[in-house]
């Protein structure tokens, strides 16, 4: 017996013509969506680009993002405008980048701090490192050194591992802010040494190494890139890398692994990312633009030259990257108990 009436075939006809067109309406929506993002792709950028730089002017953010800047405004003949936000260990332009528009013109040069430290090192942050935020390119990643000015009397990692352990919580140590990439290298040392030091922190690495030169600070656990001009002069010296092996371009300075400090990895990396939900065709965009601007042989000479490692992926590398480290500064967090708040 056939219980389906005419009544109820045409209501399920009616039916499936809506789904039909419901269906088609979300095909050529996506198919609108899909080519207004290429549209954006191709046209962008239109205008100039703001890159929020949350460390202190000419710092690391200078020191890396200049030379590429230069490439990126030859390539779209727009300029890349720096919006300098120190403070809060980075948080204060993190969070500004969080909040911008996702559309491509406002970036965040972001750290192993921002994205990867401060997760861990703060009990409450005003942005979600992992949610609010999607990779674009990464520009560098390397193994900090211990700078020291030239009145410190240490010149090598066992010299310095002995003086500090002679004078327990006199010898000071600048860093970018508490819980910064700086700070946590100096932490891990006191650790894995069995030493005390004296921590100051500043709001940014310009400041931290005004202060090293000035010997209002003996100590700062940086890059290379900021203290190789003035360990050149004489101004400073590097008492050895926060690594278990040396750095390539600066093979006469020892690591600190060489005397023991097994496992002692300080160092940092730095990259741009944007606001989550940027086109995906932007990011693609952003990610070839600055990838071939890190690659360029003068700007890849310059930083090799400053002890910098050269460092390019895919967006999605990229991500991989971050996640990874994200997971091992976490393991290293808990396992000294460094806290900030």
């Amino acid at each position: 017996m056939n219980f389906v009436t005419p009544t109820l075939k045409m209501t399920m006809r009616v039916k499936a013509l809506k789904a039909a067109r419901f269906v088609a309406g979300a095909v050529v929506a996506a198919m609108v969506s899909a080519a207004h993002a290429q549209k954006e792709a191709t046209d962008y950028p239109s205008r100039p680009i703001r890159l929020i730089v949350p460390f202190s002017p000419g710092g690391v953010g200078d020191t890396l993002l200049r030379p590429i800047a230069v490439k990126l405004t030859e390539r779209w003949k727009q300029q890349i405008v720096f919006d300098h936000r120190p403070g809060a260990n980075t948080i204060i332009g993190t969070e500004l980048g969080a909040k911008a528009n996702p559309d491509g013109y406002t970036l965040l040069f972001a750290s192993a701090g921002s994205m990867s430290i401060n997760p861990h090192v703060y009990g409450r942050l005003p942005y979600d490192a992992a949610r609010d935020f999607v990779p674009v390119a990464p520009i560098t990643a390397y193994s900090y050194v211990v700078a020291a000015h030239p009145s410190l009397a240490a010149n090598a990692p066992a010299e310095l591992i002995a003086l500090a352990r002679s004078k327990p919580g006199t010898l000071a140590f600048a860093s970018t802010g508490n819980g910064s990439a700086g700070h946590l290298a100096g932490a891990m040392f006191e650790l894995l040494a069995g030493v005390k030091l004296l921590h100051v922190a500043f709001k940014g690495s310009a400041p931290a190494t005004l202060e090293l030169l000035a010997g209002r600070v003996l100590l700062n656990f940086t890059g290379m890139a900021l203290v190789a001009p003035q360990m050149k002069n004489g101004k400073l010296k590097v008492i050895g890398v926060c690594s278990e092996k040396r750095l390539a371009m600066f093979p006469d300075i020892p690591a600190f692994g060489e005397v023991g400090l097994k496992g002692y990895e300080g160092g940092t990396w730095f990259g741009i990312v944007a606001p989550a939900a940027t086109p995906a065709p932007v990011v693609a965009a952003l990610n070839a633009a600055i990838s071939a601007a890190v690659l360029a042989p003068d700007v890849k000479e310059r930083q090799t030259s400053l002890g910098l490692d050269v460092y390019t992926d895919t967006p999605r590398g990229f991500d991989k990257f971050i996640q990874t480290e994200r997971a091992r500064i976490g393991a290293v967090v808990k396992a000294f108990n460094i806290r900030v708040d």
